[in-house]
């Protein structure tokens, strides 16, 4: 592990640690069952007890991110994952513990948290993020876009990953436009499969034209 994977790796592990804190310091005034998942209509629809939801969920994203360095290491292309694009993947790890704990934390706590506007501004900018690494993503088996077509043709993975760099970038921004309408979860979904279809169209496409 270098330097810069150990420094990010601490970095990001006391991130993850803020929402468990946060959660022990205001343990005694949160309710014994607690809402942790919402419907399209931002309404509560799921429910944990407080210990689960304020400890064990953030403690999960604790661990994984604790693990996450090393489970890259399994994949045996290891060495095409640049070390930007790595670190970025990591910070996904914490941002995301944040996020959805600081929701759960000031719903239980009372307040009005507009989880159905909250949700798509802060995915449109994580993709928004991501976009913009996807191109810079080598060839691996952990990140990116991976399919038989791709893992196996370099120039295939880049023209992929630059197509899809750019589409996730303008979903992104969309998805946050569609925060401020009352379309936004539908938008959302449907935005999400965009991103998902047509780069894997879009690679099969240059697959086929290229083995014709």
């Amino acid at each position: 592990m270098t330097k810069a994977t150990k420094q990010t790796l601490i970095l990001t592990s006391i991130v993850c640690l803020i929402p468990i804190i946060a959660a022990i310091l205001l343990y005694d005034q949160l309710p014994n069952a607690i809402a942790t998942h919402w419907g399209v209509d931002g309404q509560p629809n799921g429910w944990s007890s407080k210990f689960v939801g304020t400890i064990v969920f953030p403690g999960i994203l604790l661990i994984v991110n604790l693990l996450f360095p090393f489970l890259l290491k399994i994949d045996p292309k290891y060495k095409n994952m640049g070390n930007k694009v790595k670190s970025i993947v990591q910070w996904i790890i914490p941002a995301t513990s944040l996020f959805a704990s600081g929701i759960t934390l000031f719903s239980a706590l009372g307040a009005n948290v507009r989880v159905e506007i909250y949700t798509p501004l802060f995915m449109g900018l994580l993709f928004i993020i991501i976009g913009n690494y996807l191109p810079k993503t080598g060839q691996s088996y952990t990140l990116g876009i991976k399919l038989p077509w791709t893992l196996h043709d370099e120039d295939n993975w880049a023209k992929t990953h630059r197509m899809a760099g750019f589409l996730w970038v303008l979903c992104g921004v969309l998805m946050i436009i569609s925060a401020f309408f009352k379309i936004r979860m539908i938008s959302m979904v449907v935005l999400l499969i965009v991103m998902v279809i047509v780069p894997c169209i879009y690679s099969y496409l240059l697959y086929a034209k290229k083995n014709k």
